[in-house]
C-alpha cells in the first residue's frame, strides 16, 4: 500500500512518525506544509518541514514537539548581546540545519531537494 500524507505542525509530525513506523520508505510520502516558511537573519526556515524532520529523527524536543532536543542557545544569547533580532530563537543545532540549507538553496536546490539532502 502507497500513503502520500499531508502534514504539517507538531500534530501531523507524531501522525508522520506512526506512518514512519508502520510503512517502509517507499511506500511512504509526506507533504509538508511550507505556507509558514519566511526568512529570518538570512535565513530560509521551513518550521513545519524542520518539526517533521526533527520528529522523524527522534531528536524533536519532546517538551514543545519543535525545536530539537536538548539544545544549545550560546548563538541567541550573544546575538541579544549584540542587540539582534531575537523573537524568533534558533538554537545552535538548529542554526546549523538552516545554515545548510541556505548555502543548498543558494547554489541552485529547491527547497524539495534540499529537505531531502538534509533528512539523509
Amino acid at each position: 500500500m502507497k500513503v502520500l500524507a499531508l502534514t504539517g505542525g507538531v500534530g501531523g509530525a507524531k501522525l508522520a512518525l506512526g506512518f514512519a513506523k508502520l510503512l517502509s520508505p517507499e511506500d511512504v510520502t509526506f507533504v509538508v506544509n511550507t505556507g509558514d516558511d519566511f526568512e529570518h537573519l538570512g535565513l530560509h526556515i521551513s518550521p513545519d518541514v524542520d518539526t517533521l524532520t526533527y520528529t522523524l529523527a527522534e531528536v524533536a524536543n519532546p517538551a514543545t514537539g519543535w525545536g530539537r532536543q536538548d539544545e544549545t542557545w550560546r548563538f541567541m544569547e550573544a546575538l541579544e548581546r549584540f542587540g539582534g533580532e531575537t523573537w524568533f530563537r534558533l538554537g545552535d543545532a538548529d542554526l546549523a540545519l538552516h545554515l545548510r540549507r541556505r548555502t543548498l538553496l543558494d547554489e541552485g536546490l529547491d527547497l524539495t531537494a534540499t529537505t531531502d539532502a538534509l533528512s539523509k
